[in-house]
Formats: structure tokens, sequence, C-alpha cells
């Protein structure tokens, strides 16, 4: 499938370095000075600032392209929310993963009333353009009313245990969220995990259920993918 890179017009580096520091950025959990310092590694000077506005400028250009080349969403859709404490506020972020744990869509919102959930419900519907057969969710009741006035038609199972797939994908989100010592603005959290949560997933195929030789293959053709869409060719290794 074929597609145009974004334009780097203006920006003095190459393609291939601004690509590689926003890949090692959503792809690990690094601060932007110890990408400066991975790159300074290669020989590449550039400060973490510039790392940062990169991140900023293409991190979510990246991520709707990947999402773009996803297959369409299975019809059994996984929601849950957690807690994120901003400057010490706590906020709560919803997510909707599918059947193979691909996200959705997430949502960072200050309750999680029913109004939350069926703002939530209204956002995932409008992005994905298409009904699930069934959304499970566990027991806090705003999915259940939420869902009875957003889709009454889709079947709702409501069950803790049920829930594992939505909830094991907070675990990235966690990680990310020690290695930067919390976040900082709402804002800053949305538009930071609506980026990573389409670049990340990208470089995480399901290893464990891969040979090694499967699993080199894979990433082969997801690197290829990834210069694909940035426009960049592979950096050479470090000597």
């Amino acid at each position: 499938m074929g597609c145009t890179p974004p334009s780097y017009k203006g920006h003095r580096y190459p393609v291939e370095v601004i690509s590689r520091c926003v890949r090692l950025y959503f792809c690990f959990p690094l601060s932007f000075r110890e990408v400066e310092e991975l790159m300074l590694e290669r020989g590449v000077i550039v400060s973490y600032e510039t790392i940062r506005r990169w991140c900023a400028k293409f991190g979510q250009i990246y991520a709707n392209e990947l999402r773009r080349r996803q297959p369409r969403p299975g019809d059994k859709w996984h929601l849950d929310e957690v807690f994120v404490k901003i400057n010490g506020e706590r906020k709560y972020l919803w997510r909707a993963v599918d059947a193979d744990g691909n996200v959705l869509d997430i949502l960072l919102q200050g309750r999680r009333d029913k109004a939350a959930a069926r703002r939530f419900f209204r956002t995932l519907l409008k992005k994905i353009c298409s009904v699930p057969r069934v959304v499970v969710t566990d027991k806090l009741r705003s999915h259940g009313a939420a869902h009875r006035e957003v889709m009454p038609s889709v079947e709702h199972r409501s069950h803790k245990g049920l829930n594992n797939r939505a909830e094991n994908s907070h675990q990235p989100t966690r990680q990310r969220e020690r290695a930067m010592k919390g976040f900082r603005s709402a804002g800053a959290v949305q538009r930071f995990l609506s980026a990573f949560s389409g670049i990340s997933p990208h470089f995480r195929p399901r290893r464990h259920l891969m040979t090694a030789a499967h699993y080199r293959a894979e990433m082969t053709i997801r690197f290829a993918i990834w210069d694909q869409i940035t426009g960049a060719t592979a950096l050479p290794a470090a000597a």
C-alpha cells in the first residue's frame, strides 16, 4: 500500500535521524535526554529539545498512518478505565481494544460516571465508524447505563474476569508513566498516549506466539513499513 510521507521541509536534519528519534522515544521507556545520548553514540549531535519538537510534530502523523494500515477491528470490543495522577490530581484514562489487543481509542477524562462513559462510547463509534457485535466491560455501572443509551442493540457482557484484554493493555502506559516520573498535564497525556498507542504496538508483535525466525521476519516487515510511511531509509549500525 503506497503512501505519501510527511513533508520535512525546513528541517536541517535528514528524515532518517528524525524518524529514528521518534521511534526510539515512543517504543522504549526513554526520556528525550536519553534519546539524545543514544543518537550521540551514533555520531549524531541533536539536542533533546529538538527531539521533543520532532515527537510532538511527527508522532501523531506517523501513528495515524500506521493505524490506517491496520486490518479492520474485530467485532468484539473490550472497554476499561484506569486512573492516572496528573500533578497529584486523579484522572481516568478510558481505553478500548479489540479481541486481538489492538488499541481502538483512548480518552482522558476527569470522571468515571455515566456522562464520561457515554462520551467515550460516542467518541469511539465516531472514530471506528462501525458498531461491534459484543462489548465487554468490568462491573462499573456507568458502562451499563451508557451502553443502554448509546448502543442498546449491541450485546453487553459485564464481568471482571472477561476483561483482562483491556486491563493488560494499560501496562505499557503504566511503564511509561513510571519512566516519565508522572504526567504533567491532561493535554500532554492525551497527545502522548494517542501517538504512543499507535506507534508502540506496531513494534510489539505477539512474540510469545512466534518462533525466533518468524519474529525476525515479522520485525523486518514492520521496520520496512515504518521506513515507508516516514520516508526514511535504515541508519547504518554503530561501529
